[in-house]
């Protein structure tokens, strides 16, 4: 009797040793293709303003979703210094002025990662009046800043003059990925999806020597000059865009105050509606003649370079009146669909977001509240009337060269918002001035990096050749198991 016990208790060890040999060996013969989670995928984009530059640094993951990179911002860095116009007169500078935020921004990739960044430098209205000005210096700036970018270890993808139409259109699409219009992520399905019905916003851009305007209007906009097509998420969107150069900030003030010395009977000191009282500024007639937007051919331009004082009078009604001057408005004669300058525009459609100077200035008026157009309008009316001794004890901590030009920029903006783009006391409250959505910032980098990741083909899932996860657990559990049970077998027989 106890002699067969043990044989049937060497048969019970017997078989389950076998059977977990035979579990480890099909666990290790098993082996599939185990997909890698996707990595993550890093760009830069230097946006080379007329007034200053800034980098950001952006990342996706390589799977991406509907062709398109699901972008987050990084990184912000603002450059030292002006414009790369503004290097005109000394090239080499230009390069070197990015090195600092290059370095900061080699510091937060991955080394392993750098040399696969695409770095890219777009350059707007600053440059594209240098170019109109001396393309040959605008080709020497652009070339220095190439020979630093391939100094440092990115897959540097090249420097270009961004057109006025590019520029607007990827604030565009910016502004519509940061407020999920495009695409946002679905907690219950765990995956980005379309919304159903898209609040797609329009875009509105003041920079200094430009300014944009991009929405979406009603109807087919494939026969227009001003149209631009993106796929985004698969998705087709066909939007109207135009950019008016010479018609930003900076460039408004220059044209207001040669039109302000063209129209005084005095040579010497000339009235400006839009300074603040008591307020003068000294001009060479000779800075005129340094953009294509003021060197015409008005005869007291080849006076010299004699100076003019600017007297401030903080004369709202004739600062309006003196900005509105700067447009052709007669030449869209009757016709609605036209801004200014005889250029056509359907009529606004939808929310906007204003940014860049639109917000900058309404930020320091305090109205970017979503006020009504009477409050805007009595607002800037009433800041306009100040002595410059009471703005400039009011406000000690602003820039003493851009308080006394708030005025003109504000209604320089009602002039193209109101007159121009024809937004009216109803669809003003469509409009929201404001820098950032979400932890990004407002501008046409991000939208440039979007439509970039199209051309970007997707990165195939990473494969290695390993154990299938559930297999991999079903072996081990039934192997611990069955040995187990032998080492119960084991001491049975032991015991008996």
């Amino acid at each position: 009797m106890l002699a067969n016990k043990k044989h049937f208790t060497n048969a019970i060890v017997g078989a389950l040793v076998a059977l977990s040999i035979i579990a480890l060996v099909l666990s290790l013969v098993k082996i599939e293709d185990v997909t890698l989670p996707p990595t993550v995928k890093y760009g830069m984009v230097f946006d080379a303003g007329s007034s200053h530059t800034s980098l950001f640094v952006y990342e996706w993951d390589s799977d991406k979703e509907n062709d398109t990179g699901v972008v987050s911002q990084t990184l912000s860095c603002d450059v030292q210094g002006q414009g790369l116009s503004s290097y005109a007169n000394d090239p080499l500078k230009a390069g070197d002025s990015l090195r600092e935020c290059l370095d900061k921004a080699l510091k937060l990739v991955p080394a392993a990662k750098q040399r696969d960044v695409p770095a890219y430098l777009g350059a707007t209205a600053g440059m594209r009046l240098l170019r109109e000005q001396n393309s040959s210096v605008a080709d020497q700036v652009l070339a220095e800043v190439a020979k630093t970018m391939r100094e440092y270890p990115v897959a540097f993808k090249g420097s270009r003059i961004l057109t006025g139409e590019e520029e607007g259109a990827y604030g565009w699409i910016t502004i519509n990925y940061l407020v999920d219009s495009f695409t946002k992520y679905s907690p219950k399905a765990h995956m980005w999806v379309r919304p159903e019905a898209p609040n797609i916003f329009g875009a509105l851009d003041l920079g200094g020597a430009s300014t944009q305007i991009s929405f979406m209007p009603e109807g087919s906009v494939i026969s227009w000059n001003e149209a631009s097509k993106f796929t985004l998420y698969g998705y087709n969107y066909n939007i109207y865009t135009h950019s008016y150069l010479c018609y930003g900030q900076n460039e408004m003030l220059k044209r207001l105050a040669k039109q302000l010395i063209a129209e005084s009977s005095s040579s010497m000191q000339v009235d400006h509606p839009c300074y603040p009282k008591d307020y003068d500024e000294t001009v060479s007639l000779s800075s005129f003649r340094t953009s294509p937007c003021t060197n015409g051919s008005d005869r007291w331009l080849t006076l010299g370079d004699r100076n003019v004082t600017l007297e401030g009078r903080g004369n709202a009604s004739g600062c309006l009146a003196a900005v509105k001057k700067l447009f052709n408005f007669s030449a869209c004669g009757q016709s609605q669909d036209c801004t200014f300058d005889g250029i056509y525009q359907p009529p606004v459609r939808g929310q906007f977001i204003a940014f860049s100077a639109f917000y900058y200035n309404f930020k320091f008026l305090n109205l970017t509240e979503g006020q009504s157009l009477a409050t805007v309008r009595e607002t800037i009316e009433h800041f306009c009337t100040r002595s410059w001794e009471d703005l400039s004890s009011s406000y000690p901590e602003e820039n003493p060269e851009r308080l006394p030009k708030y005025c003109a920029n504000a209604n320089y903006i009602l002039t193209l918002l109101l007159d121009a783009y024809k937004f009216n006391e109803t669809s003003w409250n469509n409009i929201f001035f404001q820098m950032k959505a979400g932890s990004a910032d407002v501008g046409w980098t991000l939208g440039y990096m979007l439509n970039l990741t199209n051309m970007i083909p997707a990165e195939a899932p990473a494969w290695v050749k390993g154990h299938v996860p559930s297999l991999w657990a079903a072996a081990v559990a039934f192997i611990i198991l069955t040995l187990a049970l032998g080492l119960a077998a084991l001491l049975l027989l032991l015991w008996m």
